[in-house]
């Protein structure tokens, strides 16, 4: 076979081969040019992705078990999954407040195309035994003063001073003020003078003490019953008629709460009208006494003195 036959001769040395298979592979290569309109294939070949596709690699008989014991568990979540979705797609589709016969109603209405329109709430308080539209009476409440309870106190066996020391008869007609002598702190007359009182004390403090019952110097009738902050305080007047002279005597500052009787209303001697107290101008729990003849002032203490038997 001739050179030309065979299309090339045969190398005489390495380098002369290596050149030789250098000058072939440029001659063979051939840049591959896809035609300008051929049809652009849109899906490869199942053949062709299984090809490129790399093995998977078979597991170890330690790996099939750990995937054995999840497999259960996995497929319970699954199924949870799978329920829960289930039931809300039932809850949201499914009205569970309404009736059906409304939810038909409803339903009819939004298909006719129908404005549904609610009657605006109010509030409003309904009596079950009032016809309609009649005014409910209603209870009417008023605010008064406090009034303290009184505490009552029985009267202490201290002697009153010696310039006003005296003695009360239980049986008499006339008596003092309180059953048992009691201390005097102010008798009639000129005093000094203070910030609320007058430098001429009309009457007599007597200080039993807070709470002692006051009671009636004799018999005769409530003229007045005097509620007052100020001055005589809470205060009771009587009037009496004593050896044909009209006599009235006033009981001062007694304890609020603790007046017994009423203007009109007939007392004897001994009646309880009310308790010490230190209602109105005063320092102190004490009973004023004054007594009026004929509406002149006159001296309480001289008065019972030459009086009470």
């Amino acid at each position: 076979m001739t050179q030309a036959a065979t299309g090339a001769a045969q190398p005489s040395s390495r380098r002369e081969a290596r050149e030789q298979e250098r000058r072939t592979q440029r001659r063979v290569v051939v840049p591959s040019i896809r035609p300008a309109r051929s049809a652009v294939s849109t899906a490869a070949p199942f053949a062709a992705v299984e090809a490129k596709a790399p093995r998977t690699p078979k597991r170890t008989d330690a790996a099939r078990t750990r995937s054995g014991s999840h497999g259960p568990m996995r497929t319970l979540m699954s199924m949870g999954a799978m329920l829960g979705v289930a039931a809300m797609l039932v809850s949201t589709s499914i009205s569970g407040l309404s009736p059906a016969g409304e939810s038909a109603e409803a339903s009819q209405t939004l298909a006719d195309g129908a404005i549904v329109q609610a009657e605006p709430q109010s509030l409003g308080v309904v009596s079950g035994s009032a016809p309609a539209g009649a005014e409910v009476a209603r209870d009417s409440y008023t605010a008064e003063a406090y009034v303290p309870p009184v505490r009552w106190v029985s009267q202490s066996t201290a002697s009153p001073s010696a310039s006003f020391a005296y003695t009360n008869n239980p049986n008499g007609s006339i008596q003092w003020p309180f059953p048992l002598p009691s201390p005097i702190s102010y008798g009639f007359g000129p005093r000094a003078a203070c910030s609320y009182c007058s430098s001429y004390h009309l009457g007599v403090d007597f200080t039993p003490g807070a709470g002692v019952p006051i009671q009636a110097i004799t018999e005769g009738v409530v003229s007045a019953v005097i509620l007052d902050s100020g001055g005589l305080g809470n205060h009771v007047i009587v009037d009496h008629v004593v050896n044909g002279q009209r006599i009235q005597s006033v009981y001062a500052h007694m304890a609020w709460g603790s007046i017994q009787v009423a203007a009109g209303q007939p007392v004897s001697v001994g009646t309880i009208l009310g308790a010490v107290g230190s209602t109105g101008a005063s320092t102190g729990a004490h009973l004023h006494l004054e007594i009026h003849a004929d509406g002149t002032p006159i001296d309480p203490f001289a008065w019972l003195k030459a009086n009470a038997n």
